[in-house]
């Protein structure tokens, strides 16, 4: 099986190919069929040193495919040119919701535009294609939002990221209700601990927090330490998604998109979970200064606090263990002592 990854050069997209590389194969439901994988294409902007060498030297070859996602003739590039070529696909490329907010017009032309040609890409190939794409518990918000959310809440996305990630798992269930397309939605709380330099995500914080002090330089908290946030490791993350793509599509029904699982944590309890590793490895941290900013307290207070993953977890999905051992693996994978 050939499997593509829009926006594979960035931290999920390099997690999630080296899962796929350790595997080899997927097992897919129903039927418990072993595929093999045999090509993956990684689609981005940029990809960089870092995702390059998570691949070198793989048993699969891995292609690598930058430019703009929008752009005319991009999407189509990366599939094979055999149009029997059994072929799934991992859709991650967005511009993340502080950036949305920013430019409206660009996260149109990136978040949506990409979406509806790739569907249509996947509807015209041999057979209904597995295409799982990553949507956001953004897309909650307004007066509907009760502090925990599930399935079943009825969805008013309050940010323009949130708005589009919406129309994706739409397009989503309707292909798939057309048969056009096996889709498949997987609606993320915030993931942590992302390691390398800011984004522009409002949620960006909840890593930088964690991953500013233990580099042993200051970080600036843009929100009160009482702020509740539902949160996956990025281990858990990429795991979900394996599993997402291989489940049989009548567990998930009509509604084809599902919460991931999470826990709430508050950053108070983020920054001492933190400080009781760091006394165990001895490092040194860094201060965590208090710099409320308004722009971030309003787009964060606009989403929920904790989420209901109960289909998740009939599907094999799971949360993590504890906080500390969160970042005890983000220390272990990605910083130097």
């Amino acid at each position: 099986m050939n499997i593509i990854i829009t926006g594979g050069g960035g931290f999920l997209g390099t997690q999630l190919v080296k899962l796929l590389l350790a595997r080899g194969s997927l097992t897919l439901q129903p039927g418990n069929e072993t595929v093999a994988i045999e090509r993956i294409v990684l689609a981005d902007q940029v990809i960089g040193a870092p995702t390059r060498e998570a691949v070198a030297g793989s048993a699969i070859p891995v292609e690598f495919r930058e430019g703009d996602v929008a752009a005319p003739g991009f999407i189509a590039g990366c599939f094979p040119d055999d149009p029997n070529s059994p072929v799934a696909v991992y859709h991650l490329a967005s511009v993340v919701s502080g950036g949305a907010e920013q430019d409206f017009d660009l996260a149109l032309r990136v978040n949506l535009d990409p979406m509806r040609e790739l569907m249509e890409r996947c509807r015209h190939w041999a057979g209904p294609l597995r295409l799982v794409f990553t949507s956001s518990v953004a897309t909650y918000g307004g007066h509907a939002m009760t502090p925990c959310v599930s399935d079943r809440t009825k969805q008013i996305p309050q940010t323009t990221y949130g708005m589009t990630k919406m129309i994706g798992e739409l397009l989503i269930n309707d292909y798939a209700r057309k048969g056009f397309v096996d889709g498949r939605g997987a609606r993320l709380p915030t993931v942590f601990v992302r390691p390398g330099k800011p984004n522009l995500a409002a949620s960006s914080f909840a890593s930088g927090v964690i991953r500013e002090p233990l580099n042993g330089v200051p970080c600036e908290l843009p929100v009160a330490r009482s702020q509740q946030m539902p949160l996956l490791s990025y281990g858990k993350i990429v795991e979900g998604l394996v599993i997402l793509l291989e489940a049989d599509a009548a567990q998930l029904g009509d509604d084809r998109t599902v919460n991931f699982p999470s826990t709430t944590y508050t950053v108070a309890e983020m920054i001492t979970a933190m400080e009781a590793v760091a006394a165990r490895r001895g490092i040194t941290l860094g201060p965590v200064i208090d710099a409320p900013n308004a722009t971030i307290e309003a787009i964060v207070a606009g989403w929920p606090v904790a989420t209901e993953y109960d289909r998740a977890t009939a599907l094999g999905m799971t949360t993590d263990a504890s906080l500390e051992g969160v970042i005890e693996r983000y220390i272990d994978d990605f910083v130097e002592v």
